[in-house]
């Protein structure tokens, strides 16, 4: 089996790709500050834990999230984002980084009624304007 250009060796999986992950267009991330919840389960099923954190940056398909102690964010979990009541939106861990952030893409896209309650209940400067609309 040889070596292909990125270092892996050559396997009919590799040539696989997923729609949302491999070929989606990526959304432009916006500044926010949301607080919002990681829920996942521990030790197989035996019970839910949660861990606070906030939203930094925010899209439709993906968002960076600040966590505010060090503990083993598991590949999977749920986002809760209490303000704007959006709960259970799964998500995926893309990357960790070192100065506490990691990087999640969400199993399914919010919809823009959505991403507008975020900005709404947001405390980021540039949110400050933002207004519910009661009519929708």
């Amino acid at each position: 089996m040889g070596i292909s250009s990125s270092g892996q060796p050559n396997h009919f999986l590799n040539k696989e790709e997923s729609f949302m992950y491999d070929r989606e267009g990526r959304f432009r991330m916006e500044d926010t500050m949301n607080a919002a919840r990681i829920e996942y389960t521990e030790k197989g099923v035996m019970h839910m834990a949660s861990r606070r954190c906030d939203i930094i940056r925010i899209s439709l398909s993906s968002a960076t999230l600040a966590i505010m102690t060090k503990f083993n964010v598991p590949r999977q979990f749920y986002l809760d984002i209490p303000d704007a009541r959006i709960m259970k939106v799964g998500c995926m861990l893309m990357r960790m980084n070192a100065n506490n952030t990691i990087e999640v893409r969400f199993l399914r896209l919010l919809t823009q009624k959505e991403l507008d309650r975020i900005f709404v209940y947001s405390t980021h400067p540039a949110h400050r304007d933002r207004v519910l609309d009661a009519r929708g």
